[in-house]
């Protein structure tokens, strides 16, 4: 399966975005996660938020290549 990000096309018709092609379980879900980090991010009071989501892009794509 490949990931396809959000093109702002959204749509809530059917089973999956038209826009994306992604089910809207995996918009939710992957939403929920975002937010997670977001308020992670806020609830710290971190000044360099842009630091912050690089470094947490880094740490995934580190993790899914080198999984434990």
């Amino acid at each position: 399966m490949i990931f396809r990000p959000c093109i702002s096309k959204c749509t809530d018709e059917g089973t999956h975005c038209e826009g994306c092609g992604r089910s809207h379980e995996e918009v939710a879900e992957t939403s929920q996660m975002v937010m997670q980090l977001v308020n992670y991010a806020c609830d710290k009071g971190y000044e360099n938020i842009e630091e912050f989501a690089h470094s947490m892009g880094k740490s995934i794509l580190y993790k899914l290549q080198n999984p434990s």
